[in-house]
């Protein structure tokens, strides 16, 4: 008996210790990968809180329903002197939270995959940004889209548009079918809130189908806040650290600096190096054997930098309103700052972004789909349109399917969403879940009501070190939303 325990002790302590593993009999070592895909979403909403009839499933719909949700936020609340230095105001994050959930988690997730996979094709293969904003996406997909798409999807998924193309074959309109919303389809998932944090008006918040939520470990947030006597949160970054399976995520939501005056884009850059520098990730612990958490942004295998980066046009371009209203992005790109200082090498040096086939994402009137530059008797300053709502990423094993603007008028910003397919490290993934599972102490609940998202949100909870000026007893906080 004696003999038997020390056996078992010393597999238990090998099993702990790193890459020289011992394979428990009968359950081979996991060294495979797992291909998920991640849908991330960024909108500036213009200090508007959100109404109880807001549709987000027309913001959340993708070509094939995601495993993650990564969506972040800016101007949640109005960035007036009483939002910035007084008491935050977690109302309208509860309410994002609870319309969140509904478009997730609702019987009509994902009905009208079929059309995006179109406009996913229609994008890749068109010849000019004109075309992709004006022409008609024509409704079946040919034979190349088909294989080309095949790889990111599951089987069911896969033959599921293979039938609904093959339908199409004989019809001119391009409606969904109706098999994909048919009650038990795998695209009808449950999502669990993994993380969420606000910081003034900027919220981040992560969402993982059900299943997976019990893979997830590490969880650590970092603000920096860059506004105000360049400390302050009305401008700056949340980023979000996590570890699914053996893989290393940072999703990084930021507002940075305003304004199109001359030299403001290198007060961006500097926003992007603060961030870059100030973001950590405290880690009092680790499991035994287990490699220390990334401390840093860059230090994560796969990251995801979204969110409201304000680079506007170059200055001095005189023709900018002709190639507007020609809808001629293509040429309109060539100025923007973004690009111009990527390719000096002054920002996001190795940064990936997606082509962007679609329209300035600002600055639109009120409830309009004018920009507030082509009308004269707007009162609303005047702004030359720019797309200062992106997402880019870095890191390995990370494809970007599409990269789409949405067209709600909700604010004077249009939302922008990206969908990616990720690889997943699942190596000595089965040795560990249980360890990380037990350690957490989370679990996903139940299909619930919108109105448990309070209860449902308090248990995604993640310690929270704070990059600002406030007392050390205060920096630990919890991510999910107060109660007022």
């Amino acid at each position: 008996m004696i003999e038997r325990r020390k056996q078992k002790e010393g597999w238990l302590m090998e099993a702990s210790s790193g890459p020289k593993r011992k394979m428990e009999p009968g359950k081979p070592l996991a060294t495979g990968s797992l291909n998920l895909r991640m849908f991330v979403g960024t909108w500036n909403v213009g200090g508007k809180s959100p109404h109880d009839g807001l549709n987000l499933r027309d913001w959340l719909k993708s070509p094939a329903p995601a495993d993650i949700y990564v969506l972040g936020f800016q101007e949640i609340v109005p960035l007036n002197a009483g939002n910035v230095l007084g008491a935050e105001d977690n109302g309208p994050a509860v309410k994002w939270l609870s319309l969140i959930r509904q478009a997730l988690n609702s019987n009509k997730n994902g009905q009208e995959v079929p059309q995006y996979y179109n406009n996913t094709a229609e994008l890749k293969h068109s010849s000019s940004p004109q075309s992709d904003q004006q022409a008609c996406i024509k409704p079946r997909l040919s034979f190349s889209d088909l294989l080309s798409l095949e790889d990111e999807l599951g089987n069911e998924d896969f033959e599921r548009l293979l039938n609904w193309n093959s339908k199409l074959s004989s019809s001119e309109e391009a409606s969904p079918s109706p098999s994909c919303t048919s009650a038990g389809s795998p695209m009808q998932r449950h999502y669990c809130l993994a993380a969420s944090k606000q910081m003034v008006g900027i919220f981040l918040c992560v969402w993982v189908r059900a299943d997976l939520y019990k893979h997830i470990s590490n969880l650590k947030v970092s603000c920096v806040g860059r506004g105000i006597m360049g400390y302050l949160g009305n401008k700056g970054s949340i980023s979000i650290s996590m570890t699914l399976h053996q893989t290393t995520f940072c999703f990084v939501c930021t507002h940075l600096t305003s304004g199109e005056k001359e030299g403001d884009e290198i007060r961006r850059n500097s926003d992007v190096s603060e961030i870059l520098k100030k973001t950590r990730f405290s880690h009092s612990c680790r499991g035994l054997g287990q490699p220390l958490p990334p401390e840093s942004i860059l230090d994560h295998d796969k990251i995801i930098w979204l969110g409201d980066l304000n680079y506007r046009l170059a200055a001095g371009c005189g023709d900018t309103h002709e190639l507007l209203k020609k809808n001629d992005w293509k040429a309109l790109l060539k100025r923007d700052q973004l690009r111009i200082e990527q390719r000096a090498g002054r920002v996001f040096k190795g940064w990936e972004e997606g082509r962007i086939y679609f329209a300035p994402t600002y600055k639109y009137l009120n409830n309009s789909d004018n920009y507030v530059v082509q009308t004269s008797k707007s009162k609303e300053k005047r702004r030359t349109p720019a797309w200062c709502d992106r997402i880019l990423w870095k890191g390995e094993g990370l494809k970007q399917m599409w990269y789409v603007r949405g067209e709600s008028r909700f604010s004077d910003h249009r939302p922008v969403y990206s969908l990616f397919s990720v690889q997943i490290n699942l190596s000595n993934s089965n040795l560990n879940k249980s360890n990380t599972s037990h350690k957490s102490g989370r679990y996903c609940p139940g299909r619930s009501s919108a109105s448990s998202v309070l209860q449902s949100a308090c248990m995604a909870k993640v310690q929270a070190e704070e990059l600002l000026i406030i007392p050390r007893a205060q920096s630990y906080i919890h991510t999910a939303p107060r109660l007022p």
